[in-house]
């Protein structure tokens, strides 16, 4: 970890103190201790009960509290110092005030440590996806997952105590979240030993009794826990609301986007780009199929465009995909260094949360690489139209290049900056970005089918803006929209909306639709954070003029850790 010091050694430095608060959340958050190489052999599990939530919050106050005493010594003048403080102050700030708000315990998809750190939002999910990232190549290392499995059954009793205690409080989520959660956990426990049981099936025969008494005990586990929520939380959530209102949605907009966003503003700009992105599709369709609609062109490339059968083969090209970008991008776009040469296609364990391809960056030390997962959704069949663009955005050149990076400078950044002070804002428009810029290349012209899957793939995240705002934020479809004119943008409405103009399948709408209500503000940060981008390479080209140099900028811009948009803005005009 980075070293920090100033000129009197009794004040403690921002990175010092950032540091010092990831080694002291690493031992209460085992997920956040695997990423950051901090784990250790006695296989803990984050506790979920409200004391745990508590202590949490509690190491977040203190921190900040050590924060102001840096910064009034008038020490902390380094740039990288300041940089850091910043950032720390204002993810803990909004966190607290999160928690305050009675956010980390509201819902079964709450705020809390292991939504920072966890693919997953549920830390249900989460309980499940922290194997997926531990080492698995000794004895030794498969008896700590044992260990760990054994634990599960009492991180769920605290888990059951905190949602008991947010059921006593009036803090509960609508019905459609516990839905998703109840059939993710089905998936999770279905057949034999469940997840749990397929997973530990891989342990060394020295060690494979014990792991596989422990995975029997952890499903088993997770199976009660579906049926405590079905039994007890799906009655006391019926009739809550699904959204959470402008107050509450403004908090999380802060949280997600590290900024203050003009909803109206941000509501007409979606507009503005849906009309722009809708013509594009429709002329893009006529030339996949002539004659044929938007919906209709990819509804025939999911039945007669080139495909992949079997989850083996899709991951056989989708690791192809991976490295001839990297081929195609190192020495001329990025210089990487070589521990980021490797990404690992993967498929996403059975029951994933996600609906879509999702990335997960390599450990602090390469023990193990990044790694961009498939969803399969219990598919078999794998059309690729819809694949590429959301592959670069996942792996290269979108959220590896940038994650992967602030991994590497993990010790120059602070692992603070590298993870727990993620910004979705400044990652999705980061991946974002590099859709952009792949089609700024030309990536997608080659095929008709496969722009159209990027041009599908930039409606959707407009979509996202109108939707999540307007559910969240009470507003309504403008006078002008193509449908629904006037009407409010509630779950109904919006699902219509998404159908009509996005291609994706039924389910995967319906989930989409889920996932804007359990994470508010979540879904707007991939347009309003390409956005960001965009005009900071703007200004930084402008600024440069011949002498701007694409290459070094990209190095530079993916080099600074994570910022909130207020920030980045600032940031990348300045590079």
């Amino acid at each position: 970890m980075s070293l920090s010091t100033s000129p009197n050694p009794a004040v403690r430095m921002p990175r010092a103190i950032a540091d010092d608060y990831i080694r002291a959340l690493a031992t209460m958050d085992a997920y956040l201790a695997v990423r950051t190489g901090l784990d250790t052999a006695d296989g803990k599990l984050p506790d979920l009960s409200p004391d745990g939530l508590a202590a949490v919050a509690d190491l977040a106050r203190r921190t900040l509290a050590d924060l102001d005493a840096a910064e009034k010594s008038g020490q902390v003048t380094d740039a990288g110092e300041q940089r850091c403080g910043k950032l720390l102050r204002e993810r803990l700030t909004i966190e607290v005030t999160l928690r305050d708000a009675g956010e980390d315990r509201r819902s079964v998809l709450p705020f809390n440590v292991l939504t920072l750190t966890a693919p997953s939002a549920s830390p249900l999910m989460g309980l499940r996806d922290i194997f997926t990232l531990m080492p698995t190549g000794t004895p030794e290392q498969w008896e700590v997952i044992g260990r760990r499995m054994a634990n599960i059954p009492t991180a769920l009793q605290q888990y059951r105590s905190t949602l008991a205690d947010a059921m006593d409080r009036d803090l509960l989520c609508g019905p459609r979240q516990v839905a998703e959660v109840l059939d993710a956990l089905g998936q999770m426990v279905a057949g034999g030993g469940g997840w749990f049981g397929e997973f530990a099936s891989g342990a060394p025969e020295s060690v494979r009794s014990e792991v596989g008494a422990a995975a029997k005990a952890a499903s088993a586990a997770m199976a009660e826990m579906k049926d405590w929520l079905d039994r007890s939380y799906v009655p006391a959530a019926a009739g809550q609301p699904d959204t959470v209102g402008p107050e509450r949605y403004a908090h999380w907009v802060r949280y997600w986007c590290g900024t203050d966003l003009d909803l109206a503003e941000a509501y007409g700009w979606a507009w503005e780009q849906f009309t722009a992105v809708e013509a594009q599709m429709r002329q893009v369709a006529d030339t996949v199929r002539p004659g044929s609609t938007p919906l209709q062109a990819m509804a025939w490339l999911d039945e007669h465009g080139e495909a992949y059968d079997g989850t083996a083969a899709i991951r056989g090209y989708l690791q192809q995909q991976i490295d001839r970008a990297i081929t195609d991008m190192q020495g001329k776009y990025f210089d990487l260094a070589a521990p980021l040469l490797k990404v690992e296609a993967m498929i996403a364990p059975a029951g994933a949360s996600a609906a879509a391809p999702y990335y997960s960056p390599p450990a602090v030390d390469f023990s193990r690489p990044g790694r961009t997962w498939l969803p399969t959704g219990g598919k078999t069949r794998f059309p690729i139209w819809r694949l590429v663009d959301l592959w670069y955005h996942e792996s290269v050149p979108g959220h590896h290049i940038q994650l992967g990076q602030w991994t590497y400078l993990a010790k120059e950044l602070t692992i603070y900056q590298s993870t727990m002070g993620f910004v979705a804002a400044n990652a999705e428009g980061w991946a974002m970005y590099a859709e952009q810029f792949m089609d700024e290349l030309g990536y997608y012209d080659k095929d008709p089918a496969v722009r159209l899957g990027y041009l599908n793939a930039q409606m959707q995240r407009i979509q996202r803006v109108i939707i999540d705002i307007g559910m969240h934020a009470g507003m309504s479809f403008p006078a002008s929209a193509p449908m629904l004119a006037g009407r409010p943008v509630n779950p109904k409405n919006a699902r219509e909306f998404f159908g009509a103009y996005c291609g994706l399948p039924g389910d995967q709408l319906d989930a989409e639709i889920i996932r804007y209500l359990s994470l508010p503000g979540q879904a707007i940060t991939y347009k309003l954070g390409q956005r960001v981008w965009l005009a900071g390479r703007d200004a930084a080209r402008k600024a440069h003029g011949a002498a701007f140099d694409l290459k070094a900028w990209h190095m530079a811009a993916v080099s600074q850790g994570s910022l909130g948009l207020d920030e980045l803005a600032t940031e990348l005009a300045a590079l």
